[in-house]
């Protein structure tokens, strides 16, 4: 739930600037972030195309602020093997990127002179306190000294945070030349081995192009000899930016060239180098911006993955026009990433000169980056709930069941990435509607928009809204027309019984149409193909009328084909047969923390049939079948309440000169429910 006010607390320590500072973290008792969500992969992909890197790099370090509308990133199905890197201290980023099956790294990085020693450090361990040395001097000549010390503390930090592996950037010269580089390349080895053991084999370790094997800064713009060591020691390889148009090529030559027998520290395939694009254009193929498709176009081709540099561009070359604001900005992200709607122009830059020697290249029109990338579906809801509010991570109000319950004064609005849910991967930007049921029908499809709007929404602060529209006909055969609408992608395991809702409401309706909806599920190929594959059976909801016009809608399905693979691409989606305003009151100021406990409870056991001693049945049913039955919860919504005993709750009240406040805890699970009132807890406290 949104915060009022003006400011809030942060991590002890979120980031560290020098291993000093790492070492005194270390010193103090911590434990896991425990509102990180963890990792679950999405299912292994058998296509052969390289994966996508997105890079994140602010301007001013991270400036996303609770209360004001900042920059996101929406795009986690542009492919199955997308990867975000990020400053770890931003534990919401790596909840939003787990949500959909990604990982999330930190990203060490040490520039210029004043991190020279610390390179140094990082290999040879802790400085030690005390006055010591070898017991007995080597007879002859040794390398550099090198402890696992930091490597530990990484792999801690790592597992502490709840991210998955780091980007090292090492962008200063390295002045003990080959002896450090080749104990630099080992220590690789031993931070890789540290991750895995702590956070699992699925930790990474992606080096940046930057110093050589001779400790020089040396961006080489792709794999090759000098750098070819560091690739080895480490899980994958991130190029410099600057490359031209024949390094894709000489890079992918130089790759097969290898013997598979070289010491890697697990074997390496094409998709392992990252051909780095920067999006602000600093010498990068096309210009960066709305023409990076153009060195797409070099890479995708190859089977090696795309780093993509700085996709906050899109924030940053705007944020300072008069007509700036959240909605042109996504506009923008949406026109980048997803591609124009019908009818929209996109600017592409125009190339800069090529370099000398570099041969003319053609390119085509302005291509959307998730076109280069294969769709991806978050992973299987039975190992992480599915649970979409549509929200963009950011909003002006905040709505619990239909209702809202705040809202930000005039325009402004808040941020909060942990909020962030899918917004509907296979329905916004661009519905692709199909006819139900007559796979002979020709006549054209209705018009169908999509928008994420953040002036209503169920629950969270935003909602998708789906705009369907066609002419009329005159006939008896035009009086009833059926169309599918896919929503959301979905990965399901063959066998297994699921179970989906949706919650919906008309907000504008032809008097003189009927109009059903209907929720259901089909197998999806691709984005825009879809066949029946499912058994469908939908479910009485024994509620209420839901508030506002609101309906819900709730199926179980299970796989009806048996096919070759365990799992399989499902899309969940629609079948279309054609207020309450909070008192204004001041902040009175507050400090101090709440803290509660979940407790879940079972239902009154029934008469105990245990035979005996010998009875191998168990005297009472064992805890529920699914794999995570303990109830998760996606966020708590928080109300005050003037203390006033046996009133009833009447949320909110003015605070301001009273002298005991009753706070009350509504949790909302990771399948999207909101406790009822008596599920919930209170707690009075009393002000001084």
């Amino acid at each position: 739930m949104p915060l009022t006010g003006n400011s809030y607390g942060g991590l002890d320590s979120p980031y560290f600037t020098t291993l000093e500072e790492l070492d005194l973290w270390a010193a103090k008792p911590t434990k896991p972030l425990d509102a990180v969500l963890e990792y679950v992969p999405r299912p292994p992909s058998s296509k052969t195309r390289g994966k996508l890197l997105v890079c994140h790099d602010y301007k001013g370090g991270y400036t996303e602020s609770p209360f004001s509308m900042a920059y996101t990133f929406n795009f986690w199905a542009a492919d199955r093997r997308l990867h975000l890197v990020s400053n770890f201290s931003h534990h919401r980023w790596i909840t939003a990127a787990h949500r959909q099956g990604v990982k999330m790294l930190g990203n060490l990085i040490f520039e210029g002179n004043r991190d020279e020693d610390d390179c140094l450090r990082l290999l040879v361990g802790r400085l030690p306190k005390s006055k010591t040395g070898p017991a007995r001097p080597a007879p002859d000549f040794r390398s550099l000294p090198l402890s696992p010390h930091y490597a530990r503390l990484l792999a801690d930090l790592a597992h502490q945070r709840g991210f998955d592996g780091y980007l090292l950037n090492f962008e200063c010269p390295l002045r003990g030349g080959v002896e450090q580089t080749r104990a630099l390349a080992a220590w690789i080895t031993l931070l890789v081995d540290e991750l895995k053991s702590r956070i699992g084999s699925h930790a990474e370790v992606i080096w940046y192009d930057s110093v050589v094997i001779t400790g020089q800064l040396a961006w080489q713009d792709r794999l090759n000899g000098f750098n070819l060591p560091f690739f080895l020691s480490s899980t994958s390889f991130f190029t410099n930016y600057t490359w031209s148009p024949s390094h894709t090529d000489r890079t992918v030559e130089y790759f097969r060239s290898l013997a598979q027998t070289a010491s890697h520290v697990a074997p390496k395939a094409l998709h392992d180098i990252y051909v780095g694009i920067d999006v602000f254009g600093r010498g990068s193929h096309g210009g960066g911006g709305f023409g990076a498709y153009k060195a797409l176009e070099h890479i995708a081709p190859t089977g090696m993955s795309t780093a993509f540099f700085g996709p906050g561009w899109t924030w940053e070359n705007t944020q300072d026009m008069p007509s700036f604001t959240w909605e042109s900005w996504f506009e923008d992200e949406r026109r980048l990433w997803a591609g124009p709607r019908a009818g929209e122009r996109v600017d592409v830059p125009i190339s800069p000169p090529n370099r000398s020697g570099e041969l003319a290249c053609e390119h085509g029109a302005f291509s959307a980056v998730r076109s280069f990338f294969a769709h991806a579906a978050p992973p299987d809801p039975r190992s992480l709930p599915l649970h979409t509010t549509f929200c963009a991570g950011v909003g002006r109000s905040w709505w619990v069941d239909g209702v809202r319950v705040f809202q930000r004064p005039g325009r402004d609005g808040w941020t909060d990435i942990d909020k962030q849910t899918s917004v509907g991967d296979l329905v916004w930007p661009v519905p692709l509607l199909a006819w139900e049921g007559d796979d002979a029908r020709t006549d054209a499809l209705p018009a169908a928009t999509s928008e994420i709007t953040l002036d209503e929404a169920w629950n969270g602060g935003s909602a998708l809204r789906l705009g369907i529209s066609a002419p009329g006909e005159e006939g008896e055969d035009s009086a009833f027309r059926c169309v599918w609408v896919p929503v959301q992608s979905v990965t399901v395991t063959q066998g297994k019984l699921y179970e989906a809702t949706a919650v919906y409401r008309i907000e504008q309706e032809d008097a003189n149409v009927d109009l059903d909806i209907a929720l259901s599920v089909k197998v999806m190929t691709s984005p825009s193909t879809y066949s029946d594959g499912f058994d469908v059976a939908p479910q009485s909801v024994s509620i209420a009328p839901l508030p506002g016009g609101w309906t819900k809608l709730c199926i179980r399905f299970e796989s009806s084909t048996p096919l070759a693979e365990p799992t399989l691409h499902a899309a969940l989606g629609l079948l279309v047969s054609i207020d309450f305003d909070p008192a204004k009151a001041p902040n009175a100021p507050l400090d101090g923390t709440l803290s509660w406990e979940v407790a879940a409870t079972f239902r009154p056991l029934p008469i105990l049939t245990l035979s005996g001693a010998e009875d191998a049945n168990s005297a009472w049913p064992l805890a529920p079948s699914a794999e995570r039955w303990f109830p998760r919860f996606l966020y708590f919504n928080i109300y005050a309440q003037r203390y006033a005993p046996g009133a009833p709750a009447n949320l909110p009240f003015e605070l301001a000169g009273v002298k005991t406040v009753t706070f009350y805890v509504q949790g909302v699970t990771d399948r999207g429910e909101v406790l009822r009132w008596d599920q919930c807890v209170f707690i009075d406290v009393f002000l001084p």
